[in-house]
């Protein structure tokens, strides 16, 4: 059963959809801070994404909030990484 309304799951699912379109269209815009595994990531992050837009509707408010809590996280984690890249990549130019 398919049950899409316009719920706050359907924003979570928007804001996963651009945080890892950022991932995938990195390689575009700065190719030496992206990895090949960014577009597995992205991939996932995807799919992950439509699963909570189609299926977001069963979450209980207890569930919802953890999964922003671990959306929060990852994208936490994800900036940083992206972050640390950059600094490797410019100390690798110095030298």
């Amino acid at each position: 059963m398919i049950n899409i309304g316009f719920t706050p799951t359907i924003l979570l699912g928007i804001f996963i959809i651009f945080g890892v379109s950022i991932l995938f269209f990195l390689r575009t815009i700065k190719y030496d801070l992206s990895r090949d595994i960014d577009l597995f990531f992205s991939t996932l992050g995807l799919i992950y994404s439509f699963i909570i837009i189609l299926h977001g509707w069963r979450l209980d408010p207890i569930l919802f909030f953890g999964q922003i809590l671990i959306i929060i996280i990852l994208f936490g984690i994800g900036w940083e990484n992206i972050r640390l890249r950059g600094i490797l990549l410019r100390r690798r130019k110095i030298k």
